[in-house]
């Protein structure tokens, strides 16, 4: 094939690795930002649109459920299979068909008339995530080949993640309260045609090793296996029974499946991943520290949005606007952890962030039902840098100890690990929750045993079972669930930060500084990509290359 060497280690014709100057890579990476912004956003801008959507069309308990859930849970089970793919095909092509896909889905999805048509909206939209977030990433690590751009590159592009997850109740009240459910989705079609115009005159291709056949088996395995352990666990998330044929058994069936594609992994000779990765250090602690700070946070930044509404009754505009100190501060730690990883080191950084966290974390113990403004902002303001920055370092070390011909199944295991992180961390604290906040329900002076059962299944349930009742029992059993969700508030805080704590001993695998490997490696690779860009073109179809002497 064209442009491949004979030792296989090629890449098509005429392609380079990375743009040329400087305003190119820098141009390439806003594109890429960008495209993260929407993707991230979509992940809970429709939290504050629930209320609309279900007097609109009148979902189920069930289908109200899979609305909200069926977009993180169908991408998280394809990112391994659209990461690995774009090494094969062509990341920027994947990329540009993610950016169709999602402006279709979007637009699905704000014209449903039913619950059954947005249901299916969502799960195309997971698909077209799913094809854009490994993608941004891998290209990112193949158009910056410098450490040292290479991580402020990361560091813009996981601010901006951080971003478009903490932005979305914002925008999304102000949309709601203004116009109406549907322009939550709205807002992705004129951005999403943007970026593909955009994306294909700018954008570089690039793939990576394309030897042997793409393995789809192998590749569906990890779908449907990611794909069981996601859904059980957000089954957990919502109070199912832990022994259930939609909890305990999806879960089993996703383990089993995902043992399987790791052991067919090994056997091939052209694996969709390289497991030998996970044997460097670096790499594997960078996946379970990604894994531990999303299971630690994610969680928890849902029930401080129950916290800011229900206990503090704050509008879902004011509860998004009172979480920007945590945005602003998360952007700064992207934008600066370029050089506090070139100062610290990833094992410093990373513990470093952990434990900054952690200490954020058990500041918040302190708040009650009154609102402490600066209270709050100040703890916001340190979570959002902390766990910004032990993103920032984790991902980076994940990335750089990846061969780039692997950055696309790199990528998708990082991003894996987010999503699953985030939702096992949903179910765990609010497990940890639930456990403390029930029995504080048990015993309410004017209240039935029958009515403080149901109150006990959450705050928001409590207060509607307390609008059926007489003044007295009505003020008491608001009172009670309240203290009581304060209560296991601060329970779930101190369990969130023994989480970061053992994040922080994980994350003391990790180098001092930069290995020197990978940096040896990041230069043998740059150099193979100008030899191959500077040898000359084939003569004629069917004249073979001449041999490469390989390494």
């Amino acid at each position: 094939m064209s442009g491949t060497t004979a030792s296989g280690r090629g890449r098509t014709a005429g392609v380079p690795r990375h743009t040329g100057g400087g305003v190119n890579r820098w141009t390439v990476l806003t594109v890429l930002c960008v495209s993260l912004l929407f993707v991230a956003l979509d992940t809970t801008i429709l939290y504050v649109a629930v209320p609309s959507i279900t007097e609109d069309l009148r979902p189920g308990p069930v289908e109200l459920l899979w609305i909200v859930d069926v977009y993180p849970l169908i991408a998280a089970s394809l990112l391994i299979l659209f990461g690995t793919l774009g090494d094969r095909v062509g990341r920027r092509r994947v990329l540009l068909l993610g950016y169709g896909l999602f402006a279709l889905a979007s637009a699905a999805a704000a014209l449903a008339p039913n619950p059954q048509i947005l249901m299916a909206a969502r799960a195309l939209l997971g698909i077209g995530g799913a094809m854009i977030m490994p993608a941004t990433l891998s290209i990112l690590r193949q158009v910056f080949p410098d450490r040292r751009e290479r991580a402020v590159a990361i560091g813009v592009w996981s601010a901006v993640a951080a971003v478009g997850a903490a932005v979305g109740p914002v925008l999304g009240g102000f949309l709601v309260e203004n116009f109406w459910w549907g322009s939550v989705f709205l807002i992705n079609i004129p951005m999403m045609a943007a970026m593909f115009l955009i994306g294909r005159w700018l954008l570089p291709e690039s793939r990576g090793e394309r030897n042997g056949p793409w393995d789809l088996l192998g590749a569906v395995i990890a779908a449907l296996g990611v794909l069981g352990i996601v859904f059980g666990v957000k089954r957990l998330g919502s109070g199912a029974p832990v022994v259930g044929v939609t909890t305990l058994l999806p879960i089993v069936i996703g383990v089993v499946l995902l043992i399987l594609f790791v052991r067919r992994q090994g056997r091939r000779a052209h694996p969709l991943i390289d497991m030998r990765l996970f044997a460097r250090p670096a790499f594997g602690t960078s996946i379970g520290c990604i894994v531990l700070a999303m299971l630690a946070l994610v969680g928890l930044q849902l029930i401080a949005v129950q916290y800011l509404q229900l206990v503090l009754h704050l509008s879902p505009l004011e509860t998004g606007l009172r979480m920007l100190p945590l945005v602003f501060s998360a952007m700064a730690a992207g934008l600066t952890g370029s050089k506090l990883l070139q100062a610290l080191g990833p094992r410093v950084m990373v513990v470093g962030g952990f434990t900054l966290t952690a200490l954020a974390v058990l500041s918040l113990t302190a708040l009650g039902s009154q609102d402490h403004f600066w209270q709050l902002s100040l703890g916001f303001v340190l979570l959002g840098f902390g766990f910004q920055s032990t993103l920032f370092g984790a991902y980076e070390s994940m990335l750089s100890e990846a061969p780039a011909a692997q950055s696309g199944g790199a990528a998708a295991l990082g991003e894996t690990a987010y999503q699953l992180g985030a939702g096992i961390g949903v179910a765990l604290l609010g497990s940890v929750m639930n456990a403390a906040y029930a029995p504080g329900l048990g015993r309410v002076e004017g209240v039935s045993d029958r009515a403080a059962r149901s109150a006990s299944h959450s705050l928001g349930e409590a207060y509607k079972v307390a609008a059926g009742l007489g003044e007295h029992a009505r003020e008491a059993l608001r009172v009670a669930a309240r203290d009581s969700f304060v209560h296991g508030l601060r329970v779930t805080l101190v369990a969130s930060a023994v989480l970061l704590l053992v994040g922080a001993g994980i994350a003391l695998r990790l180098p001092r500084r930069a290995a020197a490997e990978s940096v040896e490696r990041d230069a043998a690779e740059e150099g193979a990509t100008a030899a191959e860009e500077s040898a000359p073109a084939v003569g004629c179809e069917g004249t073979p290359a001449p041999a490469s002497t390989g390494r």
